[in-house]
């Protein structure tokens, strides 16, 4: 008996010191990409860069959802989880569009690009310190894959419709440095933002959903660059958009109630 212990015990160990592969390799995929975007544009190969932004943040999409599937979650994949977004949705946009369009403006572009990617580590930060307690209906401040995704989708459209953008091309490095620091604000503020965890792919939809669905499909494939970047830029200005129709009805019911106050005072009078 004395015999076996030892060999349990190194059992045990060895379980707890392994990890999980098949989450774990769609995370280094990730991480992979975000490295691969910070090479391309070190080279001035900006698309290359932009894309594989896109494609970190369709492999951290995934990395949760086949770990949930196949019951491997973890501490250390949550853990390996933040540092890969951190590199590709952190790092890998600022420096993409630092290289891109920030360094002509010398301290102040490098500024701003630091303040993106300070940006995605504090939302990275209080992301993983509320995981538990928040409400998973909404996200506090802009993910940083949607802010990654603001940033590479100008770097990419600026290339692919650089024709058609030649009589502003003046304009957009400036448009850049805005967007960059809109992007990085947003992060840290307490601004609400719509998660889509309520969407439910058990429960039936309507028949008109699934066409809408081919629809956007149809649509993203025929022009991705701007599809893709005018849905991100949408859903970056849809939180602020809902805290102010929010702000609007607080003052109209706070109003109300004023005006149904004052009137049951002047009834009390006559």
């Amino acid at each position: 008996m004395q015999s076996k212990r030892p060999i349990a015990l190194r059992r045990q160990t060895l379980r707890r010191q392994s990890i999980y592969l098949l989450p774990n390799l769609f995370t280094l995929a990730a991480l992979f990409s975000g490295f691969y975007a910070i090479v391309q544009s070190m080279n001035k190969m900006f698309v290359p860069a932009a894309v594989a932004i896109f494609i970190a943040m369709i492999l951290d999409g995934l990395d949760g959802r086949v770990a949930r599937l196949t019951r491997t979650q973890s501490a250390f994949g949550a853990e390996f989880d933040s540092l890969s977004d951190m590199v590709s949705f952190g790092v890998a946009p600022a420096l993409v569009v630092y290289e891109w369009a920030l360094r002509e403006f010398g301290k102040v572009g490098w500024m701003v690009a630091f303040v993106y990617c300070a940006g995605a580590a504090l939302r990275l930060a209080r992301f993983n310190t509320n995981i538990e307690t928040g409400d998973k209906r909404w996200f506090q401040g802009l993910p940083s894959p949607s802010a990654a995704a603001l940033v590479a989708g100008l770097v990419w459209i600026s290339h692919e419709y650089a024709d058609e953008l030649s009589s502003i091309s003046d304009a957009l490095p400036f448009f850049a440095l805005l967007l960059t620091l809109f992007a990085g604000l947003t992060m840290v503020s307490n601004v609400r933002f719509w998660s889509f965890k309520e969407i439910n792919m058990r429960k039936t939809v309507p028949f008109v959903a699934l066409l809408v669905m081919v629809l956007l499909l149809m649509l993203i494939v025929a022009k991705p660059p701007l599809v893709l970047f005018c849905l991100f830029l949408a859903y970056g200005a849809s939180g602020y958009v809902m805290a102010l129709w929010q702000l609007l009805r607080r003052g109209k019911k706070s109003v109300e109630r004023q005006n149904n106050g004052s009137n049951g005072h002047g009834n009390g009078q006559n």
